[in-house]
């Protein structure tokens, strides 16, 4: 890993941090990469139940692509007639996404300042969104002349609905954390000084949870998105049976039987 994302695992919960917050958390090709390893991982590790997604400092979750950086790269494309600068989305972005929203356990984003054009996309790309109240949100693209990457066109339509999400993408603006609730975007808002110990609290709850039931609930809602309604109970049976057979299953019967607390074992 880099210094610029820090990675740690504690108790089932993998906490990945985009730690370049003299920046606004802004991705250069080092944190990129680093971040893109992190998700990876923690999607691969049999000892991670749940994932952490925030950011250091209280300014920004992530401001999406480093300008500063992206300047060199466009102007060595010019010199050298190339367009290599762009394939970072092929690169870096998609994989981060295509590993938050497909991992088979649940990711929380604590989202604790501002998140705007790729910085949105990887908060929309997680499950839950738990956000201080100091925070706001900012598709950005098209403010910079660019179209939406890191999943925005898929993961924005699906929660707030293709009209408002054509809104926020042709006309950037930022939306503060109480609108981005009542729009949908946001799950919960917290205290911005309570953000860190709120969106560890939730994540924690998940990684103690049923994994293979959340597993399963991540699959179903995202197949539901994409298919009617004949296929999507077809795949229910196929994943409560998959979740049926599971011993956090048999867990839970028990411990509901006894009146007692479910201790799950993420299997």
């Amino acid at each position: 890993m880099s210094d610029s994302v820090l990675y740690e695992v504690s108790d089932g919960l993998a906490t990945i941090t985009i730690n370049r917050p003299d920046a606004m958390n802004a991705m250069n090709t080092e944190a990129k990469v680093a971040l893109r390893d992190a998700v990876v991982a923690a999607g691969a590790d049999p000892a991670v139940r749940a994932v952490l997604l925030t950011a250091a400092g209280g300014r920004a979750f992530c401001v999406g692509q480093d300008l500063k950086e992206h300047v060199g790269y466009l102007a060595a494309d010019r010199e050298n007639g190339s367009t290599l600068t762009m394939s970072t989305v092929s690169e870096h972005y998609n994989p981060i996404v295509r590993a938050l929203t497909e991992m088979p356990k649940p990711v929380v984003a604590g989202v604790n300042g501002v998140a705007a054009g790729a910085g949105f996309g990887f908060a929309l790309a997680a499950d839950f969104r738990v956000v201080a109240d100091t925070a706001s949100f900012n598709t950005s693209f098209a403010g910079v002349a660019l179209t939406a990457d890191s999943g925005v066109s898929w993961t924005l339509p699906r929660l707030i609905g293709p009209s408002r999400a054509a809104d926020l993408l042709f006309f950037p603006r930022s939306v503060p954390a109480q609108e981005a609730y009542e729009l949908g975007i946001a799950n919960r808002i917290v205290p911005a000084e309570s953000l860190a110990a709120e969106a560890a609290t939730v994540a924690r709850a998940l990684a103690s949870g049923p994994t293979v039931a959340y597993a399963a609930l991540k699959e179903s809602l995202a197949y539901g998105a994409a298919h009617g309604l004949t296929e999507s109970l077809l795949k229910e049976d196929e994943l409560q049976t998959r979740a049926g057979a599971s011993a956090d299953h048999a867990i839970a019967v028990s411990a509901f039987l006894s009146k007692t607390p479910p201790a799950y074992l993420g299997r």
